[in-house]
């Protein structure tokens, strides 16, 4: 028995994508939309491409993390009940260029994403090899909580007076929901899908009785992706977790969004910072850019059953 045996693990393997928090330097929990494999071993694994690397460095800074599936788009699970899980990571600095054992990873992937095939074409290679230079991240899970599927109401907020819209307010009206990434007395990252509301100075928020959050440093993400994970949106929050007499308020401060806001302008914008932030990384490291292994993800993306005919589970 490992402690991720508590969980329905037919619901988590369904999961096309979880919520995955590490720590900022400054402590903020910066939650992003991944997708992730179950081990038989009771561990996770994901994976983050070079150009998107943060995650990997708060990982090796302070492995403590969390992971919350609650987003059940594409699994065809319905009314899906939420499983949080808290455990602690490690990202060795070794850099994967081919799909060597991460064959089932891909696989799924492939299957479950089938555009990224497109990217092993020649047209797109020059453009794409960045997506393909991987950092593997394993988490050890130390707590499991199923929440139900829905997420309860707000209490009566009070009226907000006018003035300017506040940090993240054009982001967040377009969700009915948001993902709470807070840290609770010890200062490990937790995850908590709540309903949001404009209120005095901030953000109203609910995080479900199970969810010990602290005041502190916090955030507040929205994603979404299709059935078949294109067409992503995703958008942080950032800012501070207040308790108030009326309940917890996420004071914003500042609103990331990485991968644009969906202007004609973005992908050739997001293009160009993906692969100057991998040359980054490996100009640090005094490394040479290496070679992806073409041949051996194309191998893989051809054995790859057609979208509907796996499960991810290994």
């Amino acid at each position: 028995m490992t402690v991720l045996d508590s969980a329905p693990l037919d619901v988590l393997d369904a999961y096309r994508t979880c919520e995955f928090a590490t720590l900022g330097r400054d402590g903020t929990p910066l939650a992003w939309p991944t997708a992730v494999r179950r081990h038989d071993d009771g561990t996770l694994r994901l994976t983050t491409s070079l150009a998107f690397a943060q995650k990997a460095l708060n990982v090796r800074r302070d492995g403590r993390v969390a992971l919350l599936f609650s987003d059940p788009t594409g699994s065809g699970l319905g009314d899906a009940p939420q499983i949080f899980v808290g455990g602690r990571a490690e990202c060795p600095d070794d850099i994967r260029t081919g799909p060597e054992d991460l064959e089932d990873y891909w696989r799924v992937l492939f299957e479950r994403q089938p555009h990224s095939r497109s990217y092993l074409s020649w047209p797109m290679r020059r453009l794409m090899d960045w997506y393909y230079l991987r950092l593997v991240i394993t988490v050890a899970p130390e707590q499991v909580i199923v929440r139900p599927a829905s997420v309860p109401p707000l209490p009566q907020a009070s009226a907000v007076a006018g003035g300017a819209p506040l940090p993240g307010a054009m982001q967040l009206a377009g969700y009915s929901t948001a993902v709470l990434g807070a840290r609770d007395a010890s200062g490990a990252p937790v995850l908590a899908r709540t309903r949001t509301a404009p209120a005095a100075g901030g953000f109203a928020v609910l995080p479900p009785d199970d969810c010990a959050v602290a005041p502190g440093p916090a955030s507040l993400l929205v994603h979404r992706h299709d059935e078949r994970l294109n067409h992503m949106r995703n958008a942080l929050v950032r800012g501070e977790l207040c308790r108030t007499d009326e309940g917890w308020l996420l004071v914003p401060g500042k609103v990331l969004e990485p991968m644009g806001s969906g202007r004609p302008s973005d992908a050739p914008r997001v293009l160009r910072s993906t692969q100057r932030a991998t040359d980054r990384y490996l100009e640090r490291r005094g490394l040479q850019r290496p070679q992806v292994r073409w041949d051996r993800f194309r191998e893989v993306a051809a054995s790859a059953p057609r979208p509907g005919r796996s499960r991810w589970a290994s």
